[in-house]
């Protein structure tokens, strides 16, 4: 598989892969319903769920409490390991520069996102984190995997909060 391969995800998951963004999105509807942006994040590795999160920077008052952040952190501690080599990462949005450089250094695999975020994401838009010298380590990527379910999930919460 390519290094960088956004925007063909749907053709790999129909080529038989598990489709685990049904559980982020789930997760990221748990997350609108506690009143937290619906994000949702699973962390794979071998076809067995490693963890899984929403958002949670509301309920926490912790400006880091995203999706991908929580699900590498209780997948990195039910491995009791630092790196998810061999692990792959499916989230309903493209992750932030934050999460980026969080993915990057956990050494996630693959990184499988729904929307894109054209404002604040950090892997195809604004910071491009994985494009950078100093950046150790590259997902595959793929983005636009259910990205219209994802970016519905978004669209009405925010119409919602208007």
């Amino acid at each position: 598989m390519p290094a960088a391969a956004s925007g063909n995800g749907e053709a790999v998951l129909r080529e038989g892969m598990t489709d685990f963004m049904d559980l982020a999105l789930a997760a990221a509807r748990a997350a609108a319903a506690r009143g937290e942006v619906p994000v949702g994040a699973v962390v794979v590795q071998g076809g067995r769920v490693l963890a899984e999160s929403g958002n949670r920077v509301e309920e926490l008052a912790d400006p880091t409490a995203h999706a991908e952040m929580l699900a590498i952190r209780a997948a990195a501690a039910a491995l009791g390991a630092k790196l998810l080599e061999g692990a792959d990462l499916y989230v309903t949005l493209e992750p932030c520069p934050m999460c980026a450089a969080a993915l990057s250094l956990a050494r996630i695999r693959r990184l499988y996102f729904g929307a894109y975020d054209h404002k604040g994401g950090g892997v195809e838009h604004g910071a491009r984190v994985f494009d950078h010298p100093t950046c150790h380590h590259r997902p595959e990527v793929y983005g636009g995997i259910r990205e219209s379910d994802a970016a519905a999930l978004l669209r009405d919460f925010f119409r919602q909060r208007r």
